[in-house]
């Protein structure tokens, strides 16, 4: 069963608590979280969960029936997410809206191989190393790993390039070793998923671990094989389908991908899917590697190696670098569809260091969507006073990719307009990028003008150029004229195109400063519909950044929430409620619908931050456990200075 405790429990009431589960032979394990502390009861349910529910500081108990207890959707109705840190201080999260790439040999070999793989494989986007030092074969005459030697080398291999490892472990007596390296994750192998032994010992130690499913195991022999490295301890468990053993043979084993969606409405693990090991030919790894990501995978676990053929293990089933990297931009390219993010390490290797050097770029970044002159460039400007390099980026998205990758430290987006209102692409990209948050914000005059080439006049025109926001925000002047509208990714990459064009029968929308970085003449200024117009940017960074921003306003202000809820009558009215008891003021109510959800919403709320209470980190995170009471998932964006209108 699990025991949800009142948030103001005793110590002495939670021992009682304890010690009345003991006796009944129940094992505890108490597990705080952000909403709610828990303690898990497991064993044989002998007594009746309302014998424990008047027990002083119980808030509500939840019986268990399932074997997997601790795995089980029950126990926690939410996704886990496992978190590593890598040798760049960076946080890499596996589960939630991220897809991760686990790539590398399937042995480790000789350090220079090692190392020259690390690099391609960080290169094209993996964010973590895989590689044996141990090798359970099938034959006592295959080779066998490197042993400690292996870790040691595969250790040294992912801290250069950032990557957090993981190595396989087939008995107890390495776990020292791992220890000593500081593996970052253990494989429990498809041949040891029931070795309960190891299991118990592995689960003690509360590193990491990928739990591959066995060969002819059913999805519930391996959750139970989960609930063996739970309930010794481990907090990070990550399951991995590698195909099962049937009666075809044209592959090396079946991959399983049904399990994946079955998984999701039985347990809250993390689930990758490794398909090297399943198909065992190289051609069609790719393929079911991107069908893993269709369904519904976190992420896959690939072998990659530089020179096949001279592979001391499984040398058939590698990709070569250069099938890795083509795999790696398919699912970039699919992560959107699916609404998630890929997951990369910082760009903070020497390399990359020793170029910033050489470059002599001492400021930090503001990435922004659009050319030189755009207005989210001018926003940088604005807000930073100087003080970053403002960097420019093919779409919102890459903003994201960017900060998270750490080739920017911020991100500069809009919004909201307030004459053409909400930027829903990207309340959309604040969903799917779990790992940024909002440390600012500012308001920014827009005042649109007519550029065309040197020598146009109005009445040659016959395009016009610009962001779609841009349009809706001129659209009494454009409604005069019987013009072909052309989106554009931002204003000021309009009046590129329209300076790269040259002909007198294009012309664009765009900032008046944008006229001479593309040498353009200003036909009609101030072409708004309204001269109260402005466009509310945020500022993002990474949540394991150490980015602070500096604003006129030295205390928050502001403070956006992120929530969903049940489909069910007043239940947004009680949220809004909350924000009444607390005396906050909602400037922005905003609903998206969530991704591959019909008719199920994202509500996005900014509040104002006005008494000095208020303004404190411990004030806004009150309202957040208040809310999380009445909600199915809520996430706080950011608690941030937000800077005055600019006249």
């Amino acid at each position: 069963m699990v025991i949800v405790l009142k948030k103001d429990i005793s110590e002495t009431d939670k021992k009682r608590i304890k010690d009345f589960l003991g006796e009944k032979n129940f094992k505890t394990n108490e597990v705080p979280g952000e909403e709610a502390t828990i303690i898990a009861a497991v064993g044989h349910l002998k007594i009746d969960p309302s014998d424990v529910n008047i027990l002083p500081g119980v808030e509500k108990v939840i019986p268990i029936s399932k074997g997997y207890k601790l795995a089980s959707r029950e126990f926690n109705p939410l996704n886990s997410i496992v978190e590593l840190s890598s040798s760049f201080g960076q946080k890499i999260r596996i589960g939630g809206q991220r897809i991760v790439s686990i790539a590398g040999p399937c042995a480790v070999e000789e350090r220079e191989r090692m190392f020259e793989i690390a690099r391609e494989v960080s290169r094209s986007g993996a964010c973590m190393l895989r590689g044996g030092a141990y090798k359970p074969r099938t034959s006592p005459y295959s080779f066998q790993g490197l042993g400690e030697e292996g870790v040691k080398m595969l250790k040294e291999a992912g801290d250069k390039y950032g990557l957090p490892v993981v190595t396989e472990i087939v008995a107890s007596e390495h776990l020292s070793i791992m220890k000593k390296y500081g593996v970052d994750v253990l494989q429990i192998g498809a041949r040891n998923m029931q070795n309960f032994d190891l299991l118990k010992e592995v689960g003690k130690s509360k590193i990491p671990v990928i739990l591959k499913r066995g060969l002819c195991a059913t999805l519930e022999e391996w959750l139970m094989s989960a609930e063996y490295l739970l309930s010794s301890g481990s907090e990070n468990v990550i399951l991995c389908e590698r195909g099962i053993r049937t009666y075809e043979k044209a592959t090396r084993n079946t991959l399983d991908l049904s399990a994946v969606p079955v998984l999701r409405g039985m347990t809250h693990l993390p689930i990758i899917v490794d398909p090297s090991h399943a198909v065992g030919i190289r051609d069609k790894i790719a393929p079911m590697a991107l069908a893993a990501i269709a369904a519904g995978a976190d992420g896959v676990i690939v072998e990659v190696h530089n020179c096949p053929e001279k592979a001391m293990s499984d040398g058939p089933q590698a990709l070569l670098p250069e099938m890795f990297d083509k795999l790696m931009h398919d699912i970039e390219a699919l992560a959107p569809v699916l609404g998630k993010n890929v997951v990369h390490v910082r760009s903070n290797s020497i390399e990359n260091l020793q170029e910033k050097i050489r470059d002599k770029q001492e400021k930090k970044v503001c990435a922004y969507s659009g050319k030189r002159g755009a207005y989210a460039e001018q926003a940088v400007d604005r807000y930073f006073d100087g003080d970053v390099s403002a960097k420019p980026v093919d779409s919102f998205r890459e903003i994201f990719k960017a900060v998270l990758s750490g080739q920017a430290d911020y991100g500069m987006l809009p919004i909201e307009n307030s004459l053409a209102g909400s930027v829903y692409q990207n309340y959309d990209n604040l969903s799917r990028f779990d790992d940024v948050s909002i440390v600012g914000a500012l308001h920014l005059r827009i005042q649109h003008a007519l550029l065309a080439p040197r020598g146009t006049s109005i009445n040659s025109i016959k395009k016009v150029y610009s962001h779609p926001q841009a349009f809706a925000q001129c659209s009494k002047f454009l409604t005069e004229h019987k013009w072909e509208k052309i989106d554009a990714v931002s204003t000021a990459t309009g009046a590129k195109i329209v300076s790269d064009y040259g002909t007198k029968d294009n012309a664009a929308i765009a900032s008046t400063i944008t006229a001479k970085y593309y040498n353009l003449d200003i036909l009609q200024e101030d072409i708004q519909d309204d001269p109260r117009d402005y466009t509310r940017f945020v500022i993002i960074s990474a949540n394991d950044g150490k980015n602070s921003v500096q604003s006129e306003t030295k205390e928050p202000n502001m403070a956006t929430f992120m929530f969903s809820i049940e489909n069910r009558a007043g239940a947004l009215y009680e949220c809004l409620g909350i924000f009444q008891k607390y005396g906050l003021s909602l400037s922005r109510l905003e609903s998206r619908p969530r991704q591959g959800e019909p008719w199920h919403y994202w509500f996005y709320v900014d509040a104002e931050l006005s008494g000095k209470e208020q303004k404190s980190e411990e004030y806004v995170h009150k309202v957040l456990d208040e809310l999380k009471k009445s909600v199915e998932e809520i996430r706080l964006l950011g608690v941030y200075a937000e800077a005055g209108y600019s006249i």
